[in-house]
């Protein structure tokens, strides 16, 4: 690549110049993505399968996460519509009756 001369450029121009760069930087992005999508689209139609089906994971094995939510294992004894899982981070009310002496079970529903 070939080196340029930035020396005779006042710092309104180096900024000038850096905003033009970052322009085309985002406006050659752009046109990768284009063609990339043009390419996979062609290559679905070769093969006779739609893009859809290249994207989902049907094949693939699950994680484990069904999406379904976790139901509450603890509650606040002095609010019950405060509960908790048990998964993450424990709740304030939590932490603080445990530094207090009590046991997890005292929460548990």
């Amino acid at each position: 690549m070939a080196q340029v001369d930035l020396s005779a450029y006042d710092l309104a121009g180096l900024k000038a110049l850096q905003a033009e760069i970052e322009k085309q930087i985002k406006d050659r992005q752009q046109q990768e993505v284009k063609k990339a999508r043009e390419q996979i689209l062609a290559i679905a139609q070769d093969v006779g399968v739609p893009v859809e089906e290249l994207f989902s994971n049907s094949g693939a094995k699950s994680k484990g996460n069904t999406g379904k939510k976790a139901q509450p294992q603890y509650q606040n004894p002095a609010d019950s519509s405060q509960t908790w899982t048990g998964r993450g981070r424990q709740p304030r009310w939590i932490a603080d009756g445990l530094a207090n002496g009590k046991i997890l079970d005292e929460y548990r529903i």
